[in-house]
């Protein structure tokens, strides 16, 4: 060693406890981190909300209408013609006027508990956990077989306008799956309710091309509208399924409470959906009355269901031409619904919920192409599924349309006792009423479902599963 020179052989310079003070520190930086990251999921979450917080009284009513008013208006002809044209116009008028003041009670839940985002919470608050989860599987089975039906009404809508018998008509069903899959990825009804006013332009001209077709139809024909076979009263021969399964087909017409709650969820000013279910459950009694009336007396007891199935097969092409908008985009809307009470709950404290993440996106597309492809494979597979739709109609409809609000008013809604005033006594014997009307359209509702897919095994019309003939799929 030269004199002088310390031997330092052993110096290491970043050994412990000789260059500490030159260490960044680790903890604080990943603290650091830590809070920007929550800061950013903050942040993501309140854009999310005020994202999802724009709906206002004049778009929940589209949203409402896009619900509620698709191609079966065109089945409200068919009605009219077991009912009769004055059980008819009284039905569609009386059903629809219930349907507003179940809608206005379910409406003041809401109000009451701003927590509800959709209609399990609401059950929830009067039968505990077990209402919850039993609501819930309501909610997301109807809502998913809803969007079914369209499948197989976008078939038949497809075979009827290319007309090509020869093609396999699996090939509609896919095409038809695929548009209402692009057509329910907008996350928010805000955004929805443009798609909207397509779909409303698109049945009111459907219902007018069938009115002027079948109306000029009727006068050109022998005899004139003065031989059209129509009745004031129901045909003596009819059944009581018959009789109502016709009914049935009007309560579902008024089913728009079923998502209610999920819409009223994003608005600014809930106290305003008031305005909208009046706009809309008078828009509906206007639409459904005059097209039951008047489609009825053009045609007759023969009127097909849906009623473009009685104009001349030209003109058939061209209305369901026009009313693919409706078909696909009133379908599509159960799907969103779906898809967001599925995020709500998977995710309830998370930014992924909003839908405005690239996380959030991917999951949400994934979603609504599960539920779409479930919808599809239900659907298809099952040979009755118009006869299943129509018993699990009667089985969930007549609750969230009638006896739950009955049940909310009695529990939720009722200051005192029932006999406390005569505001309370009369609004008693009306709520008890829409109770009694629920259990009725449960029970009766059911059998007449269950008759018709019986008959209908009778007769021999109950096609195949994924059916490729076009004949399978007669409308």
């Amino acid at each position: 060693m030269l004199a002088g020179i310390k031997d330092d052989s052993d110096y290491a310079p970043y050994a412990d406890g000789q260059a500490t003070e030159w260490q960044p520190d680790k903890e604080k930086f990943q603290e650091e981190e830590l809070d920007e990251q929550a800061g950013r999921r903050r942040t993501s979450i309140a854009e999310g909300q005020v994202k999802h917080n724009q709906l206002g009284w004049k778009r929940l009513t589209i949203c409402l209408i896009v619900e509620a008013i698709a191609l079966g208006s065109l089945s409200m002809p068919s009605a009219f013609a077991s009912l009769g044209m004055v059980a008819g116009v009284i039905m569609t008028l009386g059903i629809g006027l219930i349907a507003i003041y179940t809608s206005y009670v379910v409406g003041q839940v809401r109000l009451k508990h701003p927590h509800i985002q959709h209609y399990a919470d609401a059950v929830g608050l009067i039968w505990g956990r077990f209402g919850y989860e039993l609501t819930s599987v309501m909610f997301v089975l109807f809502l998913v077989l809803i969007t079914g039906s369209h499948v197989l009404t976008g078939t038949i809508a497809w075979i009827r306008i290319v007309d090509e018998p020869g093609l396999c008509a699996l090939i509609w069903g896919v095409i038809s799956a695929v548009l209402l899959y692009c057509l329910a990825l907008p996350p928010t009804f805000h955004e929805f309710a443009i798609l909207g006013y397509i779909d409303f332009v698109s049945i009111i001209l459907a219902i007018g091309i069938t009115m002027i077709a079948t109306g000029v139809e009727a006068s050109n024909a022998t005899g004139g509208l003065a031989a059209v076979p129509w009745s004031a009263w129901p045909p003596p021969d009819i059944s009581f399924a018959s009789v109502f399964l016709s009914t049935t087909n009007i309560v579902f017409a008024y089913s728009f409470a079923v998502c209610q709650y999920s819409f009223m969820a994003e608005m600014h000013t809930p106290a305003d959906y008031v305005k909208s279910i009046w706009a809309l459950g008078l828009i509906e009694i206007f639409i459904y009355t005059l097209t039951g009336a008047i489609i009825y007396s053009f045609v007759g007891s023969n009127v097909g269901s849906p009623a473009i199935l009685s104009d001349s097969k030209l003109v058939s092409r061209v209305a369901f031409g026009i009313a693919l908008p409706v078909i696909f985009i009133s379908g599509a809307i159960n799907t969103t619904v779906v898809g967001k009470y599925i995020m709500g709950r998977v995710f309830p404290n998370s930014e992924l919920r909003y839908v405005n993440t690239r996380k959030g996106w991917a999951i949400w597309l994934m979603l609504i192409a599960g539920l779409t492809i479930i919808a599809w494979v239900i659907a298809e597979a099952i040979p009755f599924f118009n006869a299943l739709l129509g018993i699990i109609s009667s089985l969930f409809i007549s609750g969230f349309t009638f006896y739950f609000p009955a049940l909310f008013w009695f529990i939720i809604i009722k200051e005192g006792k029932w006999n406390a005033n005569p505001k309370n006594i009369g609004l008693s014997i009306l709520n008890g009423l829409v109770f009694c009307i629920g259990i009725c359209v449960l029970v009766c509702g059911t059998y007449a479902s269950i008759e018709d897919i019986l008959e209908s095994y009778k007769k021999g019309t109950v096609g195949g599963s994924f059916a490729c003939s076009s004949s399978s799929y007669d409308g």
